[in-house]
């Protein structure tokens, strides 16, 4: 066995961890990117344990400094978390301890554990990454609407079961993009609003005798509102959980939109070609050029799936309370966050370079038959049979051209099968019924492919994006804001002279 090591909680222990112990059980991997997070609560803690009276100015001043040092020499690289030392919070408490003494940095964790100290890290932490997912997205669907507005008469067969349907713009196929991809912003809102409740002061479940502000330090780190029950508090990670769901339906349809990257730009499709940029070749085969990032986003989908699965399988039967099985949420979180922030680092890009091969498109629209729902719908208008006769006689039709290798451009085969059923149409009638691009000027219903259609709906997304982006940046001025209010007290605190100086600077705290 290693060592023995000594913690800051060992006074009730006989016997101190072996390093095998600590190794198996320190979180400091998936804590270094809460330091900044933890100095932050550990400042706004400490300002309201002094506002309070709970500990004196001169505690304040004494541990605001070491905070602030500590942030600045981990910045420089001259403080490092220490494995011995388990995590971030007990890291931070120590550099406190060991620098300004017992006798004032032992008195930062005053009415406070690490089981509300650690939700208050997640929730900062998570808050930031929702507001980059979102930007990430924006920046997606606006690459979107470009390809919307430039190819909204451009014509391209829609497919169900993976088969020609009927014909659509690729605008029109772009706008749907767009139309998932706000849900998608929806869901990361609602996470938000989860993640934006402060845990601070429930302590380790069942609050404090201090008297303690939790509204004083809502403000200070910048959340709508406390939350209440101490106990619920300890014991919830569902705002994890409500965030990696929304992170799986973002990444579920990113790997949408990369398998039909992958399969467009196969030579049988031809319809689309990447940037080399955004492409990658074979170790032996020299003509080859391989849509990867699609590949590896919709490969990666699964891990970001498996990080809620992972957590879900971690809650499900745990007691009220902090359990240690709630360590294992943080780093499942941070690989889903890293891999949805490295596709949409890259997809909008792919996607603006990506060239349609538009005249490919209007071959295959018009090649297969896309039309004879257009056929169907011409005969229940023009010859009064009601659309399920009209169905039978369009697929009849459709069969026997389709037995003889031929299709609709077939004109005079066409017409003259038509009239075996008793429908005259002429030629120059016929071509205009089943011409793809006639089509999708005629879907004019509400959030159909015609033209008009696609741009209205081009300009209702934009300005859905444009909604979502002033929340984004309302969100962002909101954090901001509140750490400029938590660096100016720790700088007027620091800069004062006297304690009345360092009680004016903590006093004058408007919420």
């Amino acid at each position: 066995m290693g060592k023995p090591k000594k913690t800051l909680w060992g006074g009730r222990f006989s016997t101190s961890l072996t390093t095998e112990t600590i190794a198996f059980t320190h979180s400091i991997e998936a804590d270094t990117r809460l330091i900044g997070y933890d100095i932050w609560g550990s400042q706004t803690h400490a300002i309201m344990l002094a506002r309070q009276g709970i500990i004196s100015d001169a505690d304040l001043r004494e541990i605001l400094q070491w905070l602030q040092k500590a942030e600045t020499d981990f910045q420089n690289g001259d403080f490092t978390l220490d494995p011995n030392k388990e995590d971030v919070h007990m890291n931070v408490e120590s550099y406190l301890i060991e620098n300004a003494g017992r006798e004032f940095g032992g008195k930062l964790h005053t009415a406070r554990s690490r089981n509300d100290q650690v939700l208050v890290d997640a929730h900062l932490y998570i808050r930031d990454e929702i507001l980059n997912v979102q930007r990430g997205l924006s920046e997606l669907c606006e690459a979107f609407l470009h390809i919307a507005k430039v190819h909204a008469n451009t014509v391209m067969p829609g497919y169900t079961h993976t088969q020609h349907a009927q014909p659509i713009s690729l605008g029109f196929w772009a706008t749907a993009y767009v139309s998932m991809f706000l849900r998608d912003q929806k869901r990361l809102q609602s996470a938000y609003k989860l993640a934006n409740t402060n845990p601070l002061g429930a302590c380790a479940l069942a609050g404090t005798t201090f008297p303690i502000d939790r509204h004083l330090t809502t403000k200070l780190l910048g959340f709508d509102a406390p939350h209440e029950h101490a106990l619920d508090v300890i014991s919830s990670r569902d705002f994890i959980a409500e965030t990696l769901f929304a992170l799986s339906l973002v990444m579920a349809n990113l790997s949408r939109i990369s398998e039909e990257i992958v399969y467009w730009t196969t030579y049988e499709f031809g319809i689309a070609v990447l940037d080399d940029a955004y492409s990658f070749g074979s170790s032996i085969m020299p003509q080859k050029k391989n849509p990867d990032i699609a590949e590896l986003t919709r490969g990666r989908t699964g891990r970001v799936y498996g990080a809620l699965l992972d957590l879900l399988t971690n809650l499900k039967g745990l007691p009220m309370g902090y359990n240690r099985d709630f360590q294992e949420d943080k780093p499942p979180l941070w690989e889903a966050f890293d891999i949805v922030k490295a596709c949409l680092g890259l997809l909008p890009e792919l996607l603006k370079t990506t060239d349609f091969k538009t005249e490919r498109m209007a071959e295959l629209a018009n090649a297969n038959f896309a039309t004879a729902t257009e056929l169907a719908n011409y005969l229940v208008k023009e010859h009064q049979i009601s659309f399920r006769e009209c169905h039978e006689i369009v697929g009849g039709l459709v069969g026997e051209l389709g037995q003889g290798e031929k299709t609709f451009a077939d004109w005079e085969l066409t017409q003259r099968l038509l009239k075996q059923r008793e429908i005259d149409i002429p030629i120059e009638q016929l071509k205009q019924i089943l011409d793809a691009e006639l089509a999708i000027q005629n879907n004019q219903s509400l959030g159909g492919t015609s033209p008009a259609e696609v741009h209205r709906m081009v300009d209702g997304f934009a300005e859905q994006l444009n909604e979502i982006a002033s929340h984004i940046d309302a969100y962002q001025s909101e954090i901001d804001d509140a750490h400029q209010e938590t660096l100016r007290i720790v700088d007027e605190v620091l800069g004062g002279d006297s304690d009345n100086i360092v009680r004016r600077g903590i006093q004058g705290i408007n919420y």
